[in-house]
């Protein structure tokens, strides 16, 4: 927690913003480690990456056909072709190579190195392919013809000098920047990477996540209900969400209503958890086991508390709908971050994309532009006004239209509207001074997807 955090945390309305500026206080990328390159996908790059050599390290054909000298097949044509004979085959990876000379040609297949003396590709349809025939739509593989190799081939048509040729360095030359530190490791760097010759490349690791849910009422999916239960949706959101932004999550099965199996359990999980996500219990019922399990390690309602077991928490108010109980803090002999949110699915959700995405993309390492869910502002296409509450910034379920920039509300405000959530792209933003949101007026959009 920041150490200039308000102490009366259960007394006043935090604002959105000051509730996520004091979460990324206590929030800090983690730190390098070397990993293999399918370990580091997903992960933020530390340092620049130069290459070493030039890609790709020779001249080489980008089709399969005839390394051809250009004075030898000028003015060829299927009436008229250039007869040559053939001195070998260069397949991909050959090392020793036969020299091309006047009249004579090679056999080359695609990616393999131009020999000396050649300088252009005609592709094998281009040629009868030394069946001594019309024109070839392909080679006969080797291992079926090696006579192919040998003898002549007719070549149809002209080539111009380096034609169908891969220059050495036209991809990268060796001392260029192959990647930047900051950068996230996708695919395409990670081909990169392997293509320079790197095994192994220092990046910040993806956070590990562990969510878990509270609820005595919940059972997990596949099992049957009984009377006063429903399925634990909020784990399975969340942990999704955090995998979303780039976490490496585990989801913890819900936990009954008791404070000593809470504790035991978030205990438990420490040993695997950059930062710890709790739903449910943070209100002020009788049943809000979150406030009453973590209390020991912190402040409560009633004001600041000692630092506990190497952590204190927050439980707060945010002028925010849905979402307004809160809690934060940090716990265990590490400092673990632990965000803990409302148990009503919609709320739950809403608080992990203010709160908890922009923790997870800050322990990644992401420049504070990529922290951040990206925003923009749209015309709101309704049938009638949208009512907030005084004071409150209003999140919305929206479906966004780039097109025609305009955004429509999907289902209603209510915070358990699960099946509203799943058909909505973005959360319209209603500012606490406004109460009514008329049809036409700009928002503020943000995109979830």
């Amino acid at each position: 927690m920041s150490s200039s955090a308000p102490q009366d945390t259960g007394h006043r309305l935090w604002s959105v913003d000051e509730h996520l500026a004091d979460v990324l206080s206590a929030v800090r990328p983690l730190e390098p480690i070397e990993l293999q390159l399918l370990d580091a996908q997903g992960c933020v790059l530390v340092e620049d990456v130069t290459v070493p050599v030039a890609l790709p390290p020779f001249d080489n054909s980008s089709m399969d056909g005839y390394a051809v000298r250009t004075a030898d097949v000028q003015g060829a044509s299927e009436e008229f072709p250039a007869v040559l004979t053939v001195v070998g085959d260069v397949a991909a990876g050959s090392g020793e190579l036969p020299t091309v000379g006047p009249g004579e040609a090679a056999r080359i297949m695609t990616g393999a190195p131009l020999p000396p003396g050649a300088e252009a590709v005609v592709p094998v349809e281009w040629t009868d392919g030394g069946t001594g025939g019309g024109a070839a739509a392909g080679m006969t593989p080797a291992s079926a013809a090696p006579e192919h190799a040998g003898g002549e081939v007719r070549v149809h048509r002209a080539a111009e000098a380096r034609a169908h040729v891969r220059a050495r360095g036209s991809d990268v030359q060796a001392g260029d920047l192959a990647l930047a530190a900051g950068t996230v490791l996708g695919p395409p760097q990670i081909a990169l990477l392997a293509a320079i010759g790197r095994g192994t490349v220092r990046v910040r690791p993806r956070p590990r996540v562990v969510v878990l849910s509270t609820g005595s009422e919940l059972v997990q999916p596949g099992e049957a209900l009984t009377a006063g239960t429903i399925y634990d949706s909020n784990s399975f959101a969340l942990a999704a969400a955090a995998r979303d932004a780039g976490a490496i999550a585990y989801r913890v099965g819900a936990v009954a209503d008791d404070a000593d199996t809470l504790r035991a359990t978030i205990e438990d999980q420490l040993i695997r958890a950059d930062l710890l996500v709790t739903t449910g219990g943070v209100s002020v019922g009788a049943y809000d086991v979150v406030k009453e399990a973590l209390s020991s390690v912190g402040q409560s309602d009633e004001g600041a508390g000692e630092d506990v077991d190497g952590g204190r928490m927050d439980f707060r108010k945010l002028a925010m709908q849905p979402g307004k109980p809160q809690g934060f803090g940090t716990i265990g002999p590490d400092h673990t971050p632990l965000l803990a949110l409302p148990g009503n699915p919609v709320s739950s959700y809403v608080s992990f994309e203010l709160f908890v995405r922009p923790a997870i993309r800050t322990l990644m390492g992401l420049p504070e532009s990529e922290v951040r869910r990206p925003g923009v502002r749209a015309v709101l296409s309704a049938g009638k006004a949208l009512g907030s509450p005084a004071g409150r910034r209003q999140f919305l379920r929206g479906k966004y239209d780039a097109e025609s920039g305009t955004v429509s509300p999907v289902g209603g405000s209510g915070s358990h509207l699960i099946a509203a959530l799943a058909h909505a792209d973005s959360l319209m933003v209603v500012p606490e001074d406004v109460t009514s949101v008329e049809p036409g007026t700009e928002l503020e959009v943000i995109l979830l997807g």
